[in-house]
């Protein structure tokens, strides 16, 4: 796996862009569950990520919105509630201001178009783009249903962070990626610089890290890759894999400041992104020790703890300076 992780320092950016000088609006649609097995699923990530938004990031609460299957007139996940608070963050968004729009739920892709499942009519990656052209702040949008990659592709663009479960519109199996990434604002080991805070690039890594985890504790062989996309190019990259996309990402927080909160080193970013990434290398080696020989597991394993090893004396030096 190459594992050429973002080269934050060319982008030229100083310090981490927060959005605590500036508005921070929040839309979670929690579509059409179809199951009940479903609907307690989406509930209960819904509900934890309005949290953690409200308490652990300190939004205003006027400010988040949540549309699901399931809620009254005002609050059922279909279209026009969705076209309805779109054009009020419109009307209310200033170029400095950030919205998180969180998607959870089912997605289908039919070889042409991408949909979003919601209560009623559905809204395809293309009428989704219409609908939020017109915001003019900062836009992150987490697709985190199947077949979501179309959704980066229609999506991605200038001052855009774009997060969708799967790199392909054929993985149509149901996802776990929300489950982590909501999970991800209220979990320390997030916080891989240890500021006080987790970025988006952060929280996308967690996840994505969660998710190979849960697929490689069970022995099974992973279903949905998560990819990001914040340089505009619609492609995206995968945590750990070779790509540009992350720079954008790694210095937005949704958060308020820290007060004393350390400068963002970085450098030393990119060495802790890598070495998460090894770690959960390991714990997969380990997963498949009994399906390789002796002499296969004996090198691959050497060869990750000669690399971890590196990458932790990098870091040790790296918070000494």
């Amino acid at each position: 796996m190459k594992r050429l992780l973002p080269v934050l320092a060319l982008f030229g950016l100083l310090g981490g862009q927060s959005a605590d000088a500036a508005e921070r609006y929040v839309l979670i649609v929690s579509g059409a569950a179809g199951e009940p097995q479903y609907a307690d699923r989406y509930d209960a990530w819904r509900k934890a990520l309005v949290d953690a938004c409200v308490n652990r990031m300190a939004i205003e609460p006027s400010h988040v919105d949540a549309l699901f299957d399931g809620g009254d007139e005002a609050h059922a996940a279909s279209a026009q509630n969705v076209k309805r608070v779109l054009d009020s963050l419109r009307r209310k968004m200033h170029a400095d201001d950030v919205a998180l729009v969180v998607l959870i739920g089912h997605g289908t892709f039919d070889g042409v178009e991408a949909k979003f499942n919601l209560v009623g009519p559905d809204l395809t990656s293309g009428q989704w783009a219409a609908l939020l052209k017109p915001l003019t702040g900062r836009l992150v949008l987490v697709d985190t249903s199947a077949a979501s990659f179309p959704f980066l592709q229609e999506l991605s663009g200038p001052r855009r962070i774009v997060i969708t479960a799967t790199d392909s519109g054929a993985q149509r199996f149901d996802t776990i990626f929300p489950e982590y990434f909501v999970h991800a604002f209220d979990d320390p080991s997030s916080d891989l610089d240890k500021n006080g805070r987790v970025s988006i690039w952060e929280a996308f890594l967690s996840a994505s890290l969660g998710v190979r985890r849960h697929y490689e504790e069970r022995g099974q062989l992973a279903t949905e890759r998560a990819l990001l996309d914040d340089d505009g190019d619609g492609r995206g990259r995968e945590a750990g894999e070779e790509g540009t996309d992350g720079a954008e990402a790694s210095r937005l927080y949704l958060d308020p400041d820290v007060a004393d909160a350390p400068a963002t080193d970085e450098q030393l970013i990119m060495l802790l992104q890598k070495r998460a990434a090894l770690q959960v290398d390991v714990q997969g080696l380990q997963q498949r020790r009994l399906l390789m020989t002796p002499d296969e597991y004996a090198r691959e394993f050497e060869r990750l703890m000669i690399e971890l090893a590196r990458t932790t004396r990098e870091i040790k030096s790296r918070q000494k300076t």
